[in-house]
């Protein structure tokens, strides 16, 4: 007598242990971020009810920059988000195009903040607002050269065939990473570069 045959067992789901690794890292350098923020602010709101200048005389912030930056880092996490759905749908063209995409726009912010420190006229030796305001930027660019390596590395995992629809976890956690990057650029845009 035979035996019915049964179906096989589904697929047990892989732990998604990168992706919830980063979310763990990713919580712990917004809590850096919100505590430096936070300083700055109550610094500023010191001095300026103090009846002081927050920014010493001479220094400028110009607002082309910063929101010039900001509409990037949108697109970027336009960018990002593409790149996930594509990878969940098995398309490896557009996988590549939108990685390559998020990175050329994450070069364009480097540039483009670097360009801004030129302009800005801070004395970082003279005034506690120019420490303050480069180590919040400085500390942001890092976190997007950061961004921009986890990027890159999960973009050549990709490249080698590592990421499919049956496992996309390496780049949903790159976007996670990234898509905090952005959010913490937009507290620093209206905490830092719009109120001055």
């Amino acid at each position: 007598m035979a035996l019915p045959s049964l179906a096989p067992p589904p697929t047990a789901r892989r732990p998604r242990v990168l992706v919830v690794g980063t979310a763990f890292a990713t919580a712990g350098v917004l809590m850096v971020f919100a505590g430096m923020i936070g300083q700055y602010l109550l610094e500023r709101s010191a001095a300026v009810s103090g009846g002081n200048d927050w920014l010493p005389e001479g220094a400028d912030i110009p607002l082309t920059q910063p929101n010039v930056m900001m509409l990037g880092l949108l697109m970027s996490s336009v960018t990002m988000a593409w790149a996930v759905q594509a990878v969940r749908n098995d398309d490896r063209v557009n996988t590549y195009l939108a990685l390559g995409l998020t990175l050329v726009i994450g070069v364009a912010y480097l540039n483009m903040s670097v360009y801004l420190y030129s302009l800005m006229g801070l004395d970082i030796d003279a005034d506690a607002a120019a420490v303050l305001i480069y180590a919040i930027t400085g500390a942001h660019l890092a976190m997007a050269a950061a961004a921009m390596l986890f990027v890159g590395f999960m973009a050549f995992r990709a490249l080698g065939g590592q990421y499919s629809s049956r496992q996309s976890d390496g780049i949903a956690a790159a976007a996670v990473f990234w898509h905090a990057m952005v959010v913490v650029y937009a507290v620093i845009w209206f905490a830092i570069y719009v109120t001055k």
